[in-house]
């Protein structure tokens, strides 16, 4: 009998479903899915990608130790068992302090393992395709873990050879959204947009529908207001990485350089280190 603790790990699990509520070939495509991102996470190792632990597919007499005891789960699941982060979504860490912002240092530093992560992946020729703040964990020291690896794959040295709409609507680059080729300036793109989120605590395009964000980003090059109090040197690491040509978006290592090179001893976010109340420069309910 296996037994898997979940007090240290965090355990992911793919429930195929019951036999007869799923055809044979969707059963296929959820098995094949589970096993290229075990075959993408379980070779990676840096600080600012959640280690793998292990996986397990379809086993039997598979136990999970809680703290109220063990649990059994049936033998068409598949875990993926993988370190234990205590802060929970970067996502969920964002809404929590919506009102209250975050000081400009604490910003860069988040936006810095992003993009110390994204680095280290591509330089492994891993496109993660679905960066947004939701896939990323948090440690007990509030460093960015990388997290979710389910459509991430192995760079195609041919463009063309990477192509369909992947990802999550408000993050994805307009090459994807158009069904063009892409490459790992996709995960560039979507950086831009976490960055911009990290900032400003805040939703990008709350207000349109999953049909106006597309044909927008598309065709009229739309991206997220950019407040004025925010620094430049951020504001131009988030313009250069959203630009709607991925060719003129810098490489992730670059970025790193770009954010590293930003000055946090003045502040600069949307709480000013010596004043309590947040920025109020472009939305009436921004601030405590």
């Amino acid at each position: 009998m296996m037994i898997i603790s979940v007090l240290i790990q965090l355990v992911k699990m793919l429930d195929w479903g019951e036999e007869g509520h799923r055809t044979e070939a969707e059963i296929a495509g959820l098995r094949s899915a589970f096993i290229q991102e075990v075959a993408v996470w379980h070779k990676l190792d840096h600080p600012n990608v959640t280690k793998f632990i292990g996986a397990t597919m379809g086993s039997s007499e598979l136990h999970i130790q809680t703290e109220n005891g063990q649990i059994a789960l049936p033998s068409n699941i598949c875990c993926v068992v993988v370190e234990y982060l205590p802060g929970g979504a970067l996502k969920t860490y964002l809404i929590k302090n919506r009102r209250r912002k975050l000081a400009f240092k604490v910003v860069v530093q988040l936006a810095l393992d992003l993009a110390r992560g994204l680095s280290y992946l591509h330089s492994q020729k891993i496109v993660h395709r679905d960066v947004k703040t939701e896939n990323m964990l948090l440690d007990k020291t509030r460093t960015v873990k990388i997290a979710d690896f389910g459509v991430a794959r192995v760079e195609a040295s041919n463009p063309n050879d990477m192509t369909g709409e992947t990802g999550t609507l408000g993050y994805m680059a307009p090459e994807v959204l158009n069904g063009n080729p892409y490459n790992r300036k996709c995960d560039v793109y979507s950086f831009g947009i976490c960055l911009w989120e990290i900032y400003c605590c805040d939703m990008p395009y709350p207000d349109l529908s999953f049909s106006e964000v597309t044909s927008a980003v598309v065709r009229q090059n739309l991206r997220p207001e950019i407040p004025r109090c925010c620094p430049s040197s951020l504001a131009n690491v988030m313009k250069r990485c959203w630009d709607a040509n991925a060719d003129k978006r810098p490489e992730m290592d670059e970025a790193v350089s770009m954010l590293e090179a930003i000055d946090t001893s003045k502040g600069g976010g949307m709480i000013p280190g010596d004043q309590p109340q947040g920025c109020l420069c472009f939305r009436r309910y921004r601030g405590p």
